[in-house]
C-alpha cells in the first residue's frame, strides 16, 4: 500500500476531523454534567476521564480507513482546530493539546510501520493516546496537583477509555460505514470487499 495521499483522502480525513470537532464540543457539555454528578462524592476528577475516549475516537477512525502515516495526527489535529473556530471555551491552547493526543495515537501506528490495522492495534492506539495525553495534562492542565492515589487512578480510567471509546467504538463506527458502501474507494472499504469475495468463492 503506497503512501502517497490521494485528494478523496485528504477531502475525507478533514470531513471526519471538522464532524468529530463539532462531537467533541457537545462532549465537552456532557463531560461537565458527569462531574457535576460526581463531585459530591468527591469523584469530580473522573467526569472527563471517563469519557476521555471520545477525544481521541477521530484518529483512530481516520487510520483505520486510509490507512496512511500522519492520518490519525492529523484528523486530530483539524478537530482540534474547529472546536477552537467555533469558540471552545479550552481557548486556543486545545490545538496543542489535540497535536498531543493525535502524536500518541498516531504512535501505535507507527510501531507496525503503519502496515496493523486490526482491533488490538486501535485499541492499542487509544491506550497509547490516552497515556501521552495524561502525562501533558499532568502539567499543561496542573493535574499534578491532585492525590497521587487520585493521579494514579484517573490515569487507569483514562487508558481504559481510550482503548474502550476510541478504538473498540472507532472500529465498530468504521465498520458500519463502510458496509454501506460509502468507503469504497478507500482502504477500509477495499479489505472489505475482498473479504466478501474471498467468502464467496
Amino acid at each position: 500500500m503506497g503512501n502517497q495521499w490521494k485528494l478523496k483522502e485528504i477531502v475525507l480525513m478533514s470531513i471526519l476531523g471538522v464532524v468529530f470537532g463539532i462531537i467533541y464540543l457537545a462532549f465537552f457539555l456532557i463531560g461537565q454534567g458527569i462531574r457535576n454528578i460526581l463531585a459530591p462524592f468527591g469523584l469530580a476528577p473522573f467526569g472527563y476521564e471517563i469519557i476521555f475516549g471520545i477525544w481521541f475516537i477521530v484518529s483512530i477512525i481516520a487510520a483505520y480507513i486510509i490507512r496512511k502515516p500522519g492520518a490519525a495526527f492529523t484528523a486530530e489535529v483539524i478537530a482540534g482546530i474547529t472546536e477552537v473556530l467555533l469558540g471552545t471555551a479550552a481557548g486556543p491552547g486545545l490545538i496543542l493539546s489535540a497535536a498531543v493526543q493525535g502524536a500518541g495515537a498516531e504512535l501505535a501506528f507507527a510501531l507496525t510501520r503503519w502496515k496493523d490495522y486490526r482491533l488490538r492495534v486501535l485499541v492499542l492506539s487509544g491506550m497509547t493516546a490516552a497515556v501521552i495525553s495524561f502525562a501533558w495534562h499532568l502539567f499543561y492542565a496542573g493535574n499534578i496537583a491532585l492525590a497521587p492515589g487520585v493521579i494514579v487512578a484517573t490515569f487507569a480510567v483514562r487508558v481504559f477509555s481510550g482503548a474502550l471509546l476510541a478504538g473498540v467504538l472507532g472500529k465498530w463506527i468504521s465498520d458500519q460505514l463502510a458496509k454501506t458502501g460509502v468507503l469504497r474507494g478507500y482502504a477500509l472499504g477495499k479489505e472489505l470487499q475482498k473479504q466478501r469475495e474471498q467468502g464467496a468463492a
